[in-house]
């Protein structure tokens, strides 16, 4: 297999490049170079999407290209310097109009140009709808995977791979919400090798690629499991009281991560993994997702913060 990864430095395009290599596949790596190293044994075409493709792009004779961009300008462009190659699209949950619930139709209204995330973090599911459809009508075939949550070795922004690390750390910990919400994370390696497995089999149509729905609760035992540390001490906190005292959501320092705001994000985390396991998604155990994530990147609400909500909330 001559396969093309649009990307290949980071998380999951570097994850499915390296992957694509152990199999004994020609892969090759287009991107600019600048977010880290491709990986050994693949080889990098430099080149910066905002430019027109280079000749090697249009002349490799792919096989396979897998794509995780979100500019519709960058996907327009590579996909008309290889249209005939099988496309694998790494689309978003984040694409469906409706949160509250798992439908998984109507999608959003798609923005068919480039917009800054940094001013309006709204387009992003937009902007992926739109490259949906610039693979689906350009590419010779081509199949779109919409992942929720992933996560797994190499995640950078920190979401799951905070529980982890709180959770050995013991004590006290803030849970939000209820423990009957439901989450579901996708481990990076299940998604990569199911990537792998379509450009074999050339699989087409659109996919929810998320992890099995369960109960926030469950999920915390399932981490606590995981990472060798006793059934933890949660404290449920109710998400209107963690608003008002200024706990961000989903992600990022200062947020209790995986926490969202319920009934509006019901059905974001709770999308139905099995069309994609009928289609041949592998989903490991979310403790060895947990056990292989501690030590990685965490970003959430700092120990002293969260002893303080939880003063406040005792003492309510």
């Amino acid at each position: 297999m001559r396969l093309l990864v649009l990307g290949g430095t980071r998380f999951l395009s570097r994850e499915i490049a390296t992957r694509a290599v152990a199999r004994g596949w020609e892969v090759t790596c287009a991107c600019r170079g600048e977010s880290g190293t491709v990986p050994d044994g693949a080889t990098h075409l430099r080149w910066d999407r905002a430019d027109d493709a280079p000749d090697e792009l249009s002349d490799g004779g792919w096989d396979a290209v897998v794509d995780v961009a979100r500019l519709p300008s960058h996907v327009r462009r590579a996909v008309a310097a290889v249209p005939d190659a099988h496309w694998i699209f790494v689309s978003t949950v984040n694409v469906y109009a409706d949160n509250s619930s798992p439908a998984t139709e109507p999608l959003v209204e798609p923005v068919t140009d480039d917009v800054d995330l940094a001013t309006d973090p709204e387009a992003y599911g937009a902007m992926k709808v739109a490259c949906e459809s610039i693979v689906r009508e350009g590419a010779v075939s081509s199949m779109v995977v919409r992942p929720g949550l992933i996560a797994g070795p190499g995640d950078g922004t920190g979401r799951f791979g905070y529980w982890p690390a709180r959770l050995a750390r013991g004590g006290e910990v803030l849970a939000p919400g209820t423990p009957d919400d439901v989450v579901q994370v996708i481990d990076v390696r299940d998604l990569a090798e199911w990537v792998l497995d379509a450009c074999e089999a050339r699989t087409t149509g659109a996919y929810d690629a998320v992890g099995t729905p369960t109960a926030i609760g469950d999920l915390l035992a399932e981490v606590a499991a995981g990472v060798g540390a006793p059934a933890p001490l949660l404290t449920w906190v109710d998400g209107s009281f963690l608003e008002e005292q200024g706990v961000e959501h989903w992600a990022g320092d200062g947020s209790v991560p995986l926490w969202l705001p319920r009934p509006d994000y019901d059905g974001m985390m709770s999308h139905d993994p099995g069309p994609a396991v009928a289609a041949g998604l592998r989903l490991r155990p979310v403790g060895d997702t947990a056990r292989d994530s501690l030590g990685g990147e965490v970003h959430g609400i700092s120990a002293e913060r969260e002893a303080e909500v939880l003063a406040a909330w005792s003492s309510r």
